[in-house]
């Protein structure tokens, strides 16, 4: 059974949300706050995919997200909010979630952006690992090192190193990024790309405002660039 987190404080939304997953084959771990969700997380270490309210009684679903990837958990993150302020979005997709949805959401919606993260979080791989300059991207642990030192990646961060390594030296445009990380029914903004191409300069560039490795196609996209 495909386990998910359901973090989210109204009961009326949280029996929505709970009844969908069910009749698309998943089996919600249900919580009402941050707290209760942490705990839920420690009695099913097998959940592979969160779906967390923004706005909570205790601690929000940011610092969830934090406490979450502070763990090293490769756990899939869905941000759910009532706010559509391109700050949240941003904040949400900084703190380590890999996706976005905004209230009122239509349950095919939320199942879809479900499906397509579990998928990258359960796909197979054929090679071993991949390895470019000083990075060796493990494709069966799905993590990365560089210079031998471990760097914690979500699974977006994952998918999307791994499209660049497979494509060196080739330009790739937003939208191709868009639709091979995040599916070609993706629904949310493009502008999720670049959020997620900063967050993981952050991560491996020696100096991030000075990429070397994924450099920038002024008006078209990104460059693994090594």
């Amino acid at each position: 059974m495909k386990k998910i987190l359901v973090l989210e404080d109204e009961p009326s939304i949280r029996s929505f949300v709970v009844i969908n997953l069910r009749r698309s084959g998943y089996e919600p771990i249900e919580a009402a706050t941050g707290e209760e969700a942490m705990e839920r997380i420690r009695q099913h270490p097998d959940i592979l995919v969160a779906l967390l309210d923004v706005m909570l009684p205790d601690i929000d679903g940011f610092e969830v997200c934090r406490r979450i990837r502070a763990t090293g958990s490769k756990m899939g993150i869905i941000m759910l909010s009532a706010k559509s302020q391109e700050m949240d979005k941003i904040t949400g997709l900084m703190t380590g979630a890999d996706d976005y949805v905004t209230k009122p959401f239509s349950p095919a919606e939320l199942t879809a952006r479900v499906d397509a993260l579990y998928r990258r979080i359960g796909g197979d791989n054929v090679e071993d690992a991949l390895s470019s300059g000083p990075f060796l991207l493990h494709l069966h642990s799905r993590t990365l090192d560089k210079n031998g030192e471990h760097i914690r990646l979500t699974q977006t961060e994952f998918t999307i190193m791994k499209l660049f390594m497979n494509n060196p030296g080739r330009a790739l445009s937003r939208e191709e990024i868009l639709s091979a990380v995040w599916g070609e029914d993706y629904s949310g903004e493009v502008k999720i790309v670049d959020v997620n191409i900063r967050r993981l300069r952050i991560k491996i560039e020696d100096k991030p405002t000075e990429p070397e490795y994924i450099t920038t196609v002024w008006g078209y996209g990104y460059k693994w660039g090594y």
